[in-house]
């Protein structure tokens, strides 16, 4: 008989996918997707702990567990940066400096 899959394994493997893919929106997306699968993970180990012969795709758990780590300190350190920018340029000169490095890529 086949073991049944651990609840949200897939689900946790997706997004800690996710949390490294979208760090580099603001820091904000991935750091959102990267503390949910982590909170997934930690029910679901919790889960697998209690019973471990019950349960298959504890891989897909510690995977997805590891790549939301690499994805939250991404995504922290890409929105540390924009912080420090903002700080340091303001709002209105970040968006020169987009403006301008656009113009040097559509003369290209």
């Amino acid at each position: 008989m086949e073991k049944p899959t651990l609840p949200n394994s897939t689900l946790i493997l997706i997004f800690g996918i996710l949390s490294i893919l979208t760090c580099c929106c603001w820091g904000i997306i991935g750091l959102i997707f990267g503390i949910v699968a982590l909170v997934l993970a930690k029910s679901a180990k919790q889960t697998y702990m209690a019973e471990p012969d019950t349960y298959s795709g504890y891989n897909n758990v510690k995977t997805g567990r590891i790549l939301a780590i690499i994805g939250i300190v991404l995504s922290a350190i890409y929105l540390i940066l924009n912080i420090i920018l903002v700080a340091i340029y303001g709002w209105d000169g970040m968006q020169e400096m987009m403006m301008e490095s656009m113009e040097v890529y559509q003369n290209q």
